[in-house]
C-alpha cells in the first residue's frame, strides 16, 4: 500500500511542478528526460544504492551525472533548448521520485517473500 500511494503522491506532485514551471510533460522531449532521470533513479540510486548497496553512492552520483550529460549534449546537437532551472528542478524531483520508488519496490518484492 505504500508503494501505491509513493506512485500516486509522486503523480500529484509531479502535475503540481509541471504547472508551476508550465512545462508540457506529454511532448516527446520531456517524457525522454522524465523517463530517462525517472529509470536513473530507479535502478542506480533506489535498488544499486540505497537497497543493493552494489554501487556505491559517488560513484552512482557521476554516473547518472554522466547520463543527464550525455542527454544534454544530445538536446544540444538536435537544437532543442532544455537548459532551464526549470527544467534541472523537474529533473531533480523525477531522480528522487523514481530513486524512492526503485527502492520501495524492491523492499516490498524481496522483504516481502521472507519467512518471519
Amino acid at each position: 500500500m505504500k508503494l501505491v500511494s509513493i506512485i500516486i503522491v509522486g503523480l500529484i506532485l509531479l502535475y503540481f511542478i509541471d504547472s508551476a514551471f508550465k512545462l508540457n510533460p506529454f511532448n516527446v522531449e520531456m517524457l525522454i528526460h522524465s523517463g530517462l532521470r525517472f529509470l536513473a533513479g530507479f535502478l542506480i540510486l533506489g535498488i544499486g544504492v540505497f537497497y543493493a548497496h552494489q554501487i556505491r553512492l559517488k560513484f552512482a552520483i557521476c554516473l547518472i551525472l554522466a547520463l543527464a550529460l550525455a542527454d544534454d549534449i544530445r538536446d544540444y546537437t538536435r537544437d532543442v533548448e532544455s537548459f532551464t532551472i526549470e527544467v534541472m528542478l523537474h529533473s531533480i524531483y523525477m531522480l528522487l521520485w523514481g530513486s524512492l520508488t526503485g527502492y520501495m519496490l524492491m523492499r516490498r518484492w524481496l522483504d516481502g517473500r521472507r519467512p518471519e
